[in-house]
């Protein structure tokens, strides 16, 4: 039998997620154990399968580095990271620039803040026209943080919250969260009636998610903090 931890909510299916340190099987409340067990047992191919695949990408993580002269994604554009005398760090739209003589992981942090201002400027000015065009109804606000397994969210005072990660995206994957989570404004949910207002904006809106999981992919094999 594989290990796994066992979570419990008030969900009505189970499911089971291969995470870095391990399997997690998240299941209703009241389910029996022994027919998470079983549940469990039925797809012991596919979680050894998928641990293998994950081991494999702890791998490639672990040798992530970046590097004076590296590429980096902003908006679904590569740009290089170029030494620049001074102490400031930024983007002037050729290159992500920081001081010289960092070493690869100073230079990965400094990415970061440059990241984070970028997600600020970029996601706020597109989440606020979004927000007219769907109707006027403004978010409380608009934060960034560091999520690794969310792009987005919307709380019940709407406040709106982004991973700094979504500004590697292209604009039209960038488009899609934000439009997604502005739908949660008017549906906490993911009915019809919230798939509707996506789409409504966003015709396209399946083809933006495919796209979005390749990203998601390419950063499962880049540690970035």
């Amino acid at each position: 039998m594989i290990d796994y931890r066992l979570c419990r909510s008030r969900r009505k299916t189970v499911a089971i997620y291969i995470l870095d340190d391990g399997v997690e099987v998240r299941a209703p409340l009241k389910m029996p154990k022994y027919e998470i067990d079983r549940f469990v047992a039925s797809k012991e191919k596919w979680i050894t399968d998928k641990l293998v695949k994950r081991q494999e990408q702890l791998g490639q993580r672990e040798m992530f580095t970046l590097n004076y002269g590296s590429g980096v994604l902003y908006r679904g554009k590569e740009y290089p990271i170029a030494a620049k005398n001074g102490n400031r760090v930024g983007f002037d739209d050729v290159v992500f620039y920081m001081p010289p003589d960092l070493s690869p992981e100073d230079i990965k942090v400094a990415c970061v803040q440059i990241y984070r201002m970028l997600a600020r400027r970029d996601l706020t000015e597109k989440t606020l026209a979004f927000a007219k065009r769907m109707g006027g109804t403004m978010p409380s606000d608009v934060k960034i943080n560091g999520a690794k397994t969310h792009w987005g969210s919307c709380s019940a005072r709407k406040s709106i919250n982004f991973s700094w990660r979504l500004i590697m995206a292209d604009d039209d994957v960038i488009d899609y969260v934000v439009v997604h989570e502005l739908a949660h404004m008017k549906e906490m949910n993911h009915s019809a009636r919230f798939w509707a207002i996506v789409e409504s904006i966003l015709p396209d809106y399946k083809a933006r998610q495919a796209r979005l999981k390749e990203l998601q992919k390419r950063l499962g094999i880049e540690k970035w903090e």
